[in-house]
């Protein structure tokens, strides 16, 4: 990580960049944009026949695990079938390295053309000039955005331009095995379950499986914190994003302190053995092969999955007893975003459109990057009869989800990554026992608030 940072500040951008994405791409602005339809798309877009273009080679990078990789693939060869001149050259990743290799790329100047992008660190980018501001090519028609819901599309938009096109809604879900609970005689849960129902029935499993009642890391980043902060009323951040926004580190020290105790009767991996879990990849991790009941993860989960193991079910996150204020939030699922540095944006934007609207290109995600933000694609999808039973579940699941759903809060601030990071090590050192949960709080605090005030 340190490695990372000092490549980025020899690049002239901030250290807090160590997930820095940007992308570029070559040639042609005549390319065919695919909608829903042929006629669709030519309506929308006005374009002409890519095959009368110049040759183009977009690079483009996302992280995954092997299903996505698998149809993403599919799917840079489906448009290249429909735009000849169009050829990609793909650069798929998993989750874990994923920002520190686009860090090296650029400190070296070969960042892709087209990236993937995370609401956690798009603020950064933004900030620091790497991303294209996409609102002309939504304003000429290249992007279509009449189907999309403009609070969701806002979200996207840092300091006034539109550096990420969202691809997705999501929200923080739960995701379990229903053999596991079974076996251990436990209910499956549902949208009223609470933080107290949650710890009761992962103390069973293990008590009568031997199984891991949740079975991730619970601080891999701030968002399950952040959920646990609304519930309280209180903000992750201030809101001139310069420090933490809650006041009390009980706050903080609680969190800790349950997963600790977990920790101490093995109900939860601790952080060694959370290790070994990583290493495995997603879709063989203990809640797909039946080794865990439950981890916590966004609401795609179970579909992304669903190749290895269909049986996996969502369900919201627990509630805080005797509280009506509402944690969760809807969540830009990912972003497309393209480089300042690109020579030609217009290329990309064409993707995006055709990615985002058309259905022969949703047809093949099949909703596996999270619920998509084109009306009339979800109709589609729900027309089609192709859904699998975790992506009607997904569907539907929606509706209760934004029962409990407050304020979308703001982009992450700059230097997120590294406030991710502080959290992290924070949270390491309680469970590790080196330090008290208390002071693992005031130990955040003062790294946090020094990473957001040097950043913002």
């Amino acid at each position: 990580m340190r490695k990372t940072l000092k490549r980025l500040a020899a690049l002239g951008i901030t250290a807090a960049m160590v997930f820095s994405m940007t992308g570029c791409s070559s040639g042609n602005k005549e390319t065919e944009t695919a909608g829903s339809s042929k006629e669709a798309s030519a309506e929308s877009t006005g374009d002409t026949n890519a095959a009368g273009g110049e040759p183009v080679t977009l690079k483009i990078t996302w992280w995954g695990g092997q299903g996505r990789h698998d149809y993403t693939q599919k799917l840079l060869d489906l448009y290249t079938k429909s735009h000849p001149n169009v050829k990609f050259e793909a650069i798929p990743s998993g989750w874990d390295g994923y920002f520190d290799k686009l860090a090296t790329q650029a400190a070296s100047g070969s960042m892709p053309d087209l990236v993937q992008m995370d609401y956690l660190y798009i603020t950064t980018y933004s900030k620091n000039n790497s991303l294209a501001d996409l609102q002309p090519f939504i304003d000429d028609g290249t992007i279509n955005i009449s189907k999309v819901d403009e609070k969701l599309l806002n979200t996207g938009k840092i300091d006034g331009k539109m550096t990420g096109f969202v691809l997705a809604s999501s929200y923080l879900s739960m995701g379990y095995n229903p053999d596991v609970l079974a076996a251990a005689g436990v209910a499956e849960p549902d949208s009223t379950w609470t933080w107290e129902d949650f710890i009761t029935m992962s103390k069973t499993i293990k008590e009568k499986t031997g199984k891991y009642g949740l079975s991730n890391g619970p601080v891999d980043d701030t968002n399950f914190f952040n959920y646990w902060v609304r519930q309280r009323g209180e903000s992750l951040f201030s809101e001139d994003k310069k420090s933490i926004g809650y006041a009390d580190d009980k706050i903080f020290s609680d969190y800790i302190q349950m997963w600790a105790d977990q920790m101490k009767e093995g109900i939860i991996p601790n952080p060694d053995e959370y290790a070994a879990i990583q290493a495995l990849g997603q879709e063989a991790g203990p809640v797909v092969t039946g080794d865990g009941a439950m981890l916590t993860e966004w609401n795609n989960y179970a579909s992304k999955v669903s190749s290895v193991n269909d049986k996996i079910k969502m369900v919201t996150p627990p509630l805080l007893a005797d509280s009506q204020v509402k944690g969760l939030w809807l969540k830009p699922g990912m972003f497309f975003s393209v480089a300042e540095t690109s020579k030609v944006k217009k290329e990309a934007a064409e993707f995006i459109d055709w990615f985002v609207n058309s259905e022969e290109a949703n047809d093949l995600i099949m909703a596996e990057r999270g619920t998509p933000v084109s009306s009339d694609i979800r109709e589609h999808m729900i027309r089609s009869g192709k859904l699998t039973v975790q992506q009607k579940a997904m569907f539907e699941e929606l509706e209760k989800a934004l029962a409990l759903c407050g304020e979308t809060p703001d982009p992450d601030p700059v230097g997120m990554s590294e406030v991710n990071e502080a959290f992290k090590n924070s949270a390491y050192s309680a469970f590790y026992g080196q330090i008290t949960p208390e002071e693992a709080a005031a130990k955040f605090r003062k790294d946090a608030d020094a990473i957001l005030s040097r950043g913002n």
